[in-house]
């Protein structure tokens, strides 16, 4: 059974509630931080410096991967070429702007700013959003280069090459704000460590996920920090996924479900998600093929008295409302968590696989595993751990949605 948010009257009514709360007077910032994603170009350039590469050598290494130099130069360029309009549109208007990347994004430059522009698409949003806490900064994100890239959490599309348009309707109020519900972990246990690691960062350091776990340890022997309870500093805007770092090892944890009983599972790992993420990685974990929706029907079918048309049309319709009901509201203070092939017998249960809750609590019985926080940010979650898993609405994110 397909598992939502309120439908019907409820889903209205939190609708019109929402909409009420959030209508916006005008938006006028002074200061601005752009943060400009890293495109491939610059990482594999950044990788390439790491290994005292020259640029030739760099494009005959692309070329032997079956990447091609002169398209990675050419998404390169549409990407500055958007962010250098967005720049020129702020400074026009007379706002402030510091243009920052990955490393020099820092929370000095969020206390600066009065806004966050996200200059990329949503990894480089979920970024910005990583260093904003509380619900006054607004964060918006400008997708530079929508023909590579989705954008979930962008504005509409048009208004890459048009951003001034967007401007002028912040200006005027119209708009409405949104505030994304985010996910706050607190962390305890022997199996802990609160230190995180920045998994790009250890793309360009070239180094295996587990090692850099043992780096980022006081001291760097990988031995185990104390079990007191520590908040983790940073907010999950998507989701939080728990499991062992080599993905064929089965994950093996506990879990109480809104301060129920705790309950043995053995699995492909643990997804968590907000509203937010409930179209990303959560969405591709529980969505159902058009094939999978046929077969179920077929064997409806034949085994009831029921006389389905079993067409395309039919089974597309089922298969877009059974997937759609996975997706939930940003702002809705809920966490829907996915067990990804569950392994059920006798000894471990999976039930129920996925769903809301409000509070969630993972022990680790793993070997080597991570938390890992909005595809970004791991944290060592070993046997012993535990992870409590709610919503704060104080930790909501500030984003805005344009009136068309």
């Amino acid at each position: 059974m397909a598992l939502s948010g309120p439908r019907g009257p409820a889903a209205a009514l939190w609708s019109r509630a929402s909409r009420a709360l959030s209508r916006a007077a005008a938006f006028r910032p002074r200061r601005v931080a752009v943060l400009s994603k890293t495109t491939r170009l610059e990482f594999e350039r950044q990788r390439s410096r790491l290994k005292g590469e020259a640029e030739g050598e760099l494009e005959e290494r692309l070329s032997s991967k079956g990447s091609s130099y002169s398209g990675l130069l050419e998404r390169h360029r549409v990407h500055n070429n958007n962010v250098r309009r967005l720049v020129d549109t702020l400074r026009a208007e007379g706002i402030e702007v510091q243009l920052v990347k990955r490393r020099d994004y820092t929370e000095e430059t969020v206390q600066w700013a009065d806004a966050i522009i996200s200059a990329g698409g949503d990894g480089t949003m979920l970024l910005s959003a990583s260093k904003v806490f509380g619900r006054i900064k607004p964060v918006i994100g400008v997708n530079t280069d929508p023909e590579r890239s989705q954008g979930h959490l962008c504005l509409p599309v048009r208004y890459t090459q048009c951003f001034s348009e967007a401007l002028q309707k912040l200006r005027r109020g119209e708009f409405r704000w949104q505030w994304r519900q985010r996910i706050r972990i607190c962390l305890e246990g022997a199996g802990m460590k609160a230190n995180p690691v920045d998994l790009h960062e250890q793309q360009l350091s070239l180094e295996q996920h587990s090692i850099a776990h043992c780096s980022t340890a006081q001291p760097a022997s990988c031995s185990r920090s104390n079990s007191e309870a520590q908040l983790l500093p940073v907010r999950a805007l998507n989701e939080v996924f728990v499991g062992e770092s080599l993905s064929s090892r089965a994950s093996y944890y506990e879990i109480s479900i809104d301060d129920g009983p705790w309950e043995k599972h053995k699995n492909s790992g643990l997804n968590m998600c907000t509203g937010t993420g409930s179209r990303a990685w959560s969405y591709n974990i529980n969505k159902l093929a058009s094939q999978e929706v046929e077969d179920l029907l077929s064997i409806v079918k034949q085994r009831s008295l029921v006389n389905l048309t079993i067409d395309q049309d039919f089974v597309q319709q089922v298969t877009e409302h059974y997937n759609q009901s996975l997706v939930f509201c940003p702002e809705e203070p809920k966490i829907f968590f996915s067990i990804r092939e569950p392994i059920v017998n006798r000894v471990f249960t999976s039930h129920p696989h996925r769903g809301f809750t409000s509070k969630m609590c993972v022990r680790s019985r793993c070997w080597d595993a991570c938390m890992v926080v909005d595809g970004g940010t791991s944290f060592e979650f070993n046997d012993g751990a535990i992870a409590t898993l709610t919503v704060d609405e104080d930790d909501a994110l500030c984003t805005v949605v344009l009136e068309d």
